[in-house]
């Protein structure tokens, strides 16, 4: 089956289940499912504990002798397998459909694995286990959820925090649970219990964001002009590449382009984004930038992308970082817009 995080305590407090699966890119929540699988298999006799780390074929040989042995002492086991890569290949894909076909009885399989594209979610191997196990995927905690647990985290250490100062929190370890959860730490050690302000905030925490591109895209389309450039600037800080932001970019500007066309022919939105090929998933967001532009402006922001698409490529002269943060206030701001293209400096 398949679990929320948040389930995970009131399916252990029903069941355990032979396997579970961990799957995802958010460091500080595995570590602590992963910890609560051990406390609650130790709970329930798993002494014994064997860690194997899946990187190449012959890696499963060991977790094959692993599975198939017998432990000490017959006492019940844990076997803790990681897939750096969340790719098992077709050897190790086959070694988990079998064991899933019939799961020792004295053993907990708990596999932590990198995020799953779409083929491995679906691959033969992910349904064996989601068959006889758990599966759980961990997401990175959305902005408006991160404030509540942020605010709930702090009042647990006896800090009251004020909305400016969750707000501040929130804005500086965006996307880093880890940072997160080290942030709350730091701050109930360096101030007594009692109400936590911005100012103490501002001289406390460390600017730990991270910040994905679709994070940038998301923004953007919702016309968050100070959200985007503060999120552009954190992707040249981890040195992401420009071309991909742009590519990202520019995928839904051309979106957005020929919606607008459409749409002013006449065309329903919601047909003129089908017609555009937007998936159901894209077109809130696209919507709300449609509401702010019309196909001129979209046909002007796609000169912009093409112009920096040169300047990305050294084909022409310009800050290419100067260049995205114009694009992305164009894309979030409205149709009367019109930023110059930012030249380099002579």
């Amino acid at each position: 089956m398949k679990l929320y995080p948040d389930k995970l305590d009131a399916h252990l407090a029903r069941q355990t289940a032979p396997v579970y699966l961990l799957h995802g890119d958010e460091p500080y929540q595995m570590m602590q499912l992963s910890d609560k699988l051990r406390e609650h298999a130790r709970k329930q006799g798993f002494d014994e504990r064997q860690v194997l780390i899946a990187n190449e074929e012959a890696d499963w040989s060991a977790f094959r002798e692993a599975a198939d042995s017998l432990s000490l002492f017959s006492e019940r086991r844990i076997i803790e397998l990681r897939l750096p890569t969340g790719k098992p290949g077709r050897t190790g894909g086959d070694v988990l459909k079998q064991y899933c076909v019939n799961p020792p009885d004295d053993v907990m399989l708990i596999i932590t694995s990198a995020k799953l594209d779409r083929g491995g979610s679906s691959s033969a191997w992910f349904k064996a286990i989601d068959k006889v196990g758990v599966t759980v995927a961990l997401w990175p905690i959305e902005p408006a959820k991160l404030h509540r647990w942020l605010s709930d985290q702090l009042s647990a250490k006896g800090l009251n925090a004020t909305k400016e100062a969750v707000a501040l929190i929130t804005d500086r370890v965006e996307g880093n649970m880890l940072a997160a959860a080290q942030e709350v730490e730091r701050l109930a050690l360096l101030y007594p219990a009692g109400e936590l302000s911005a100012e103490q905030v501002l001289s406390a925490v460390a600017d730990s964001a991270r910040y994905s591109i679709n994070d940038l895209v998301q923004a953007a389309l919702s016309g968050q002009s100070a959200r985007s450039i503060r999120i552009v600037r954190g992707l040249r800080e981890e040195a992401v590449a420009p071309v991909l932001i742009l590519w990202s970019l520019s995928q839904e500007i051309r979106s957005g382009t020929r919606a607008a066309e459409a749409q002013e022919q006449g065309a329903p939105i919601d047909s003129a984004l089908k017609g555009a090929g937007v998936w159901q998933s894209r077109a809130a967001p696209l919507k709300k930038a449609m509401s702010r532009h019309n196909a001129a402006s979209w046909l002007s922001m796609l000169t912009t992308a093409s112009h920096l698409d040169r300047v990305v490529k050294g084909h022409a002269s310009g800050d290419v970082w100067d260049n995205i943060e114009s694009l992305c206030v164009q894309l979030s701001a409205g149709r009367d817009i019109r930023l110059p293209i930012q030249q380099a400096s002579l």
